[in-house]
């Protein structure tokens, strides 16, 4: 007679209705006092008895088994549903139409445990024919923090996304600056529109777009502060931004920038016409202190901006409004600095960045090459020697 196995061995079974053998085992129970069965099955004994091992080995070894059917689309699901809290809301949108539009469609159906390094690579193959590199590491990254959430919940032995790395996309649309004529252009084909203000202050001072969003009439000083002690001219403390929490992007991105006359003037004019618009508004108004809302006074989403830009850039000769956005503004402010000379320090500093190297990095097309500045102030001091060849 074949000896009984001992208890949490696991067992073996014929099923009839599945015309299949059938391994279980016994792995406790779970906080709820629910017996842990993991079942295995093959077609012969041996296979079954096999997949038996597996599932004991891995108990022994301390490594959960993850259920059979547990899909790369229930992983990615159970992440945005739980994974995602206490971070911003338009994150968590972006990563959820990343994740159903690009992760589900064509990882989803494959069982999490099954999930190759290689199912990966192609998958990121795939969608680099048509996919910038920036949105490749986002739904990469999408997909790794699922499968790194569903291997702390040990329904997967290991991540293998990690081992992948993300191929080089499709270019993105390169950024560009207006020359000094398009620019003195834009000044004076938007004049008259609810734009203006915004378009003098942003390529004026070169602030972000989410910084003019959230910025408030009292972080702007019109009259400066003649008397503080050294005396202290208009400006504006750029001090919030539309981000997570009010901060801004970074710790350096934290400035106080002087007024160009010409911004002073905008925004003297912008708080006379937001007053106006206050009374049109009557009830419906909000007040929100902002210095760009809304015609009802709420705050503006990065849409809103970009329509209404490109509508006050219509009919300007030279510019195709379809082809800028708010931000190429900000691109024109470095643009026309660095074409004045103005050192890479100062305007990085003015940008609100880290250091020069990301202003270098992002603005590179922007920023005339230093070396040949330098060539130009240095012939311009010695002169060049009219003997030598």
């Amino acid at each position: 007679m074949a000896k009984r196995r001992s208890r949490g061995d696991g067992g073996l079974h014929w099923d009839e209705k599945r015309q299949r053998w059938i391994a279980t085992a016994n792995l406790g129970f779970d906080p709820s006092g629910k017996r842990i069965v993991k079942r295995g099955s093959g077609k012969t004994k041996t296979e079954a008895k096999n997949k038996l091992k597996e599932v004991l080995r891995d108990h022994e070894d301390g490594l959960a088994i993850a259920p059979t059917n547990y899909t790369v689309k229930d992983a990615v699901t159970d992440w945005l549903a739980y994974g995602l809290v206490g971070i911003d809301p338009s994150t968590a949108k972006t990563c959820a139409i990343l994740s159903q539009t690009h992760v589900i469609p064509s990882l989803g159906a494959r069982k999490l445990r099954d999930l190759s390094a290689e199912d990966v690579d192609r998958w990121l193959a795939a969608k680099a024919k048509t996919l910038s590199t920036r949105t490749l590491q986002a739904i990469h990254s999408c997909l790794n923090r699922a499968v790194k959430r569903a291997m702390a919940r040990d329904k997967v032995k290991r991540n293998v996304v990690e081992l992948c790395s993300v191929p080089q996309g499709q270019a993105g649309r390169p950024s560009k600056a207006l020359t000094f004529a398009q620019a003195e252009a834009v000044l004076k084909g938007a004049e008259g529109t609810a734009m203006y203000a915004y378009i003098v202050v942003a390529l004026l001072t070169g602030a972000r777009t989410e910084e003019l969003r959230a910025l408030t009439w009292d972080h702007v000083f019109l009259k400066g502060k003649p008397d503080a002690d050294p005396p202290q001219p208009p400006h504006i403390a750029v001090w919030r931004s539309v981000r997570r929490g009010g901060d801004t992007k970074t710790r350096k991105s934290r400035r106080t920038l002087a007024l160009p006359a010409r911004c002073v003037e905008a925004l003297w004019q912008q708080f006379e016409d937001q007053g106006w618009d206050r009374l049109a508004a009557g009830d419906k108004w909000e007040e929100h202190g902002l210095v760009f809302p809304s015609a009802v006074g709420k705050p503006l989403d990065a849409a809103n901006v970009r329509r209404a830009f490109r509508q006050a850039l219509k009919g300007i000769d030279g510019i195709d409004a379809d082809e800028w956005t708010p931000r190429e503004l900000r691109h024109s402010f470095v643009s026309l600095l660095s074409d004045r000379g103005v050192p890479l320090e100062v305007i990085s500093r003015l940008v609100g960045h880290s250091g020069t190297a990301v202003t270098e990095e992002v603005y590179r097309k922007q920023i005339r090459p230093v070396i040949q500045t330098g060539a130009v102030v240095m012939d311009g001091i010695f002169g060049s020697d009219p003997q030598r060849p």
